[in-house]
């Protein structure tokens, strides 16, 4: 399965989540720590959703890129 990870750049870190795994969240120092921490916190969320018996959420989020022109105040 494919699942959409949001990554967000914050001051001083990256954190990403996963709209279709609630509570699916982690952060990381660099880019390439947050790409490798979400992909074991996922991982480790499904675990956990097996062993409580709980149904596995399908994928359906999608996500979109718009590009748009470079606004900026003078």
């Amino acid at each position: 399965m494919h699942y959409v990870v949001v990554i967000e750049k914050a001051d001083s870190n990256y954190s990403a989540y996963v709209p279709d795994l609630p509570g699916c969240v982690t952060t990381g120092a660099t880019l390439e720590e947050v790409k490798q921490m979400i992909a074991e916190a996922i991982e480790f969320h499904i675990e956990g959703m097996l062993e409580d018996g709980l149904p596995i959420p399908k994928p359906t989020s999608i996500a979109h890129e718009v590009e748009v022109a470079n606004y900026s105040k003078t």
